[in-house]
C-alpha cells in the first residue's frame, strides 16, 4: 500500500469511528507501527488528525460536544486510573462537588472515605451516587440532552449556597495559555463557580485533552490541580504544565 493509500485508509477509518487505536490502524493497512506512527505525524501536521495516547481522533470544533454515551466508552482505562487517583483524595467527612461527565463518574466506585456528601450537576453522578448510599443533593436546572449536565439560573443559584472542601471537575481542553476549557458557556460557568466554591479544585483529563482548547474557558491552570495520565507521549508537555500548576498523573 502507497503512504498515499495509507493515510487516505486512516482518514477513513477515523470518519467512521472518530478515534482509532494504533493497533486497530496497523490491522487495517497492513502497515507496521512505526510505518503508521509516521503517517499520524505528518497527518498531523497537515491538520488532519490528532495524536492521542496509544493512537490517533478527528479533529474537533470548538463547540463539538461529545454525548455521555460517547465520552463512557472511550478512554476508560485511563478515566478509571485517574478516577482512582482522585477518590484517595477524599477524606472521612468531606463535602465534595463532583461535575457532570464520564472522568467524573470515574471517581465514585473507587470512594473508601466514610460520611461524605456529595453535591453534583450530573444525573448519571446523582444516580452512582445514591447507589453507593452517599449522601448526595443534585442542583436544579435545565437538563442538557447530550451530557445530561443541570445548567442554567436555578443551577447557578442552588450552587450558590454550598461550599466545598474540594471540587473535582471534568475539562474539554488543557492549555497551558488558555486554561482549562469547555463547549458550552453554561457549563463552564457551573464550574468556575463549583472551584470558588471549594478549598481545593481538581481538574481530571485523559492525555486526549492535553494541549487542546475548547470555546469557552472555565480557570487558569494554576487555580486547579491537573489531575492526569503519564506517557512518554506527552511527558515534555506535563512537564511545561508543572510550571504553572501541580500535577498528578498516573502511569497506565
Amino acid at each position: 500500500m502507497l503512504t498515499f493509500e495509507r493515510q487516505e485508509a486512516i482518514l477513513q477509518l477515523l470518519e467512521l469511528q472518530k478515534v482509532a487505536k494504533l493497533s486497530e490502524l496497523t490491522q487495517a493497512t497492513g502497515a507496521s507501527e512505526s510505518t503508521i506512527r509516521r503517517d499520524l505525524s505528518e497527518l498531523e501536521k497537515q491538520k488532519k488528525i490528532k495524536r492521542i495516547h496509544g493512537g490517533a481522533s478527528l479533529p474537533t470544533r470548538k463547540t463539538d460536544e461529545p454525548s455521555l454515551q460517547d465520552k463512557e466508552f472511550s478512554f476508560t482505562e485511563a478515566k478509571q486510573a485517574i478516577g482512582r487517583l482522585a477518590a484517595g483524595l477524599i477524606k472521612d467527612g468531606d463535602s465534595i462537588f463532583v461535575d457532570a461527565g464520564s472522568s467524573t463518574a470515574a471517581i465514585l466506585p473507587w470512594i473508601q472515605a466514610r460520611r461524605i456528601t456529595i453535591v453534583t450537576n450530573g444525573l448519571n453522578i446523582a444516580a452512582a451516587a445514591a447507589d453507593n448510599d452517599f449522601t448526595t443533593y443534585v442542583l436544579g436546572g435545565y437538563v442538557k440532552s447530550g451530557t445530561r449536565a443541570f445548567i442554567g439560573r436555578a443551577a447557578v443559584e442552588a450552587l450558590e449556597q454550598y461550599r466545598f472542601d474540594k471540587a473535582f471537575l471534568g475539562t474539554n481542553g488543557v492549555d497551558a495559555d488558555f486554561g482549562y476549557s469547555t463547549p458550552d458557556p453554561e457549563e463552564a460557568s457551573i464550574k468556575q463557580l463549583a472551584l470558588r466554591q471549594a478549598q481545593e479544585g481538581y481538574v481530571l483529563a485523559d492525555a486526549s485533552k492535553l494541549d487542546q482548547t475548547s470555546f469557552s474557558h472555565i480557570a487558569r491552570l494554576e487555580e486547579a490541580v491537573l489531575l492526569t495520565e503519564m506517557s512518554a507521549e506527552h511527558e515534555s508537555l506535563l512537564h511545561r504544565m508543572r510550571d504553572y500548576t501541580i500535577v498528578k498523573a498516573v502511569e497506565l
